[in-house]
């Protein structure tokens, strides 16, 4: 097992890929996974279920990277995500729900910033969306170029001019434009999950159900997690 761990610390990755096992996150590990080797980081926070984390492994069995879990105390109040005694949202609406976990995307950037400088790689994607998603802040352009900016003064690579650069490529497409992008790489969507609730079948009536059907429905294809 120790010499396993040690060719794992030494195989040269060349991109870190943020896989919750949603849909978004799912694509984008077909999608860098054809131009990198990647390592793949799947966050263990206090999700009120597991169901997406089971859906992330099976990905990443599926594809053959290497994942990496990684473990973080978020406080356990604050966000419907976290705490089971808050209700999840059933409407899509202009503000920021109750789904949003404080921070989320910020500790998770920084904690793949570690990760990637300690592995001298230059490159993390994220599946963040900004066109059909749920309004949560740290999912917006205006995010992920803020936080480049981070990366270049706050790490001894980007004083030095080695940046280390976080890539959003489906930040400005919709739903269904990731969908067809998943369907063109041959993306396993019954395997990926979607859910807030949790459970064996989706709900169909959480934010995020709704707009992963609006995204399949756009696309003119039916969701196979679905008919499973």
């Amino acid at each position: 097992m120790e010499r396993m761990r040690r060719n794992r610390l030494a195989k040269k990755y060349s991109a870190i890929v943020l896989l919750s096992g949603g849909l978004d996150s799912s694509t984008l590990l077909y999608y860098v996974k054809r131009n990198y080797e990647v390592l793949a980081l799947v966050f263990l926070y206090g999700q009120r279920h597991s169901r997406e984390l089971k859906s992330a492994l099976e990905l990443a069995k599926r594809t053959g990277v290497d994942v990496k879990k990684v473990k973080i105390p978020f406080p356990e109040i604050g966000s419907a995500l976290l705490d089971e005694r808050l209700k999840l949202p059933t409407r899509l609406s202009k503000k920021i729900p109750i789904t949003y976990v404080p921070g989320r995307n910020i500790v998770f950037l920084s904690l793949a910033v570690s990760y990637a400088e300690a592995y001298g790689i230059d490159k993390i994607f994220i599946g963040v969306n900004a066109i059909d998603y749920s309004g949560y802040p740290d999912c917006r352009p205006e995010f992920i170029r803020a936080f480049n900016r981070v990366i270049k003064v706050g790490t001894k690579q980007g004083v030095e001019g080695k940046q280390i650069k976080v890539l959003a490529p489906f930040i400005n497409m919709s739903k269904a434009d990731i969908i067809r992008v998943g369907l063109s790489l041959g993306v396993p969507y019954e395997l990926t999950w979607s859910c807030y609730a949790g459970g064996d079948r989706p709900c169909g009536k959480c934010d995020s159900c709704r707009l992963r059907a609006k995204g399949f429905r756009e696309a003119g294809v039916n969701d196979p997690l679905l008919s499973h």
